[in-house]
């Protein structure tokens, strides 16, 4: 979760930006120019979820993320090269 916000005052502001959505589809430009005052505010959010069938796929049978980040399976066969080039540079 997370918020901002924005106060101007003065004769005249400018300002530009640049967007895009999530897939890098959509281009959203926007221009403005304003005198007098401004105020504003922001507010964002995000989740992160579990995804339990990738999980299991991956791992070929149920498990559960906490599982996964404490160690207590072995790693799948398709992360061997992710954890070769990693131990690489933890220095044992």
């Amino acid at each position: 979760m997370g918020a901002d916000a924005a106060a101007a005052a003065g004769p005249v502001g400018r300002e530009s930006t640049a967007s895009t959505d999530a897939q890098m589809h959509a281009e959203i430009l926007s221009w403005s120019r304003a005198r007098g005052v401004f105020a504003g505010i922001s507010l964002e959010g995000a989740t992160l979820r579990p995804d339990d069938d990738s999980n299991k796929e991956l791992y070929g049978k149920s498990i559960t993320n906490r599982e996964i980040v404490t160690g207590n399976v072995q790693p799948p066969a398709a992360a061997a090269k992710l954890i070769d080039e990693l131990m690489k540079y933890s220095g044992r």
